[in-house]
């Protein structure tokens, strides 16, 4: 089965976004390399909507092409989905995305896009395995991927920490209340304006 890794770009006080769902200069490295990390034949293809063009420092690009080629199913929560109409069915990376929703899919939304609405975290990670396979699961951090987490789930938290303080905001770990043990990061990359780090989770005998 495909390993299951929570990421997400993070401030150095553990926050994804501020309240308002604001990321402010966490993304700003994606864009302020010399090096394009997107793999399809557009050198300018983006997701972000702002017709922006991936291009990171050559530290990081090695990582972030791997860690996006390496997935095959995106797991997240209804409110970032709505936040960003589910990338228009078009996701950033991988094949397919799980929506953790009570609510159906919209009426109509994109019926080509290979997204599958889920009322439940543990239904949401047996849907992805079933369509990942050998493949990556990306879960995106937040109150979502702290259920995952919660649930003993997740086998990887990545991050991406950009050295900006936010004091307040959306937490990476979300509302989580109980301690989870991390083994030493085992990916350790400086790049430009951001630390890429990873850590697999510590199983509980």
């Amino acid at each position: 089965m495909g390993t299951v890794i929570m990421h997400n770009v993070v401030s150095v006080d553990g926050f994804i976004a501020d309240e308002d769902d604001d990321v402010g200069s966490l993304h700003e490295w994606y864009f302020s390399g010399d090096t394009p990390i997107t793999d399809r034949n557009d050198p300018d293809f983006d997701h972000s909507g702002a017709g922006a063009r991936f291009a990171v420092s050559s530290a990081s690009a090695g990582y972030v092409r791997s860690m996006w080629a390496s997935i095959g199913v995106i797991v997240m929560g209804r409110h970032l989905f709505d936040l960003v109409n589910g990338w228009e069915g078009d996701p950033p990376a991988g094949d397919h995305v799980v929506v953790v929703s009570h609510r159906p899919k919209p009426e109509g939304w994109h019926p080509e896009a290979s997204y599958h609405f889920v009322d439940d975290v543990t239904a949401a990670i047996a849907k992805a395995q079933d369509l990942a396979g050998e493949r990556t699961i990306a879960v995106n951090a937040g109150d979502v991927g702290s259920q995952i987490l919660a649930a003993g789930l997740v086998d990887e938290v990545a991050m991406d920490v950009v050295p900006v303080v936010f004091g307040s905001g959306k937490r990476y770990f979300g509302g989580i209340q109980d301690q989870h043990l991390l083994d030493d990061p085992h990916v350790v990359i400086q790049g430009k304006r951001v630390l890429h780090l990873r850590f697999k989770v510590r199983r509980v005998a």
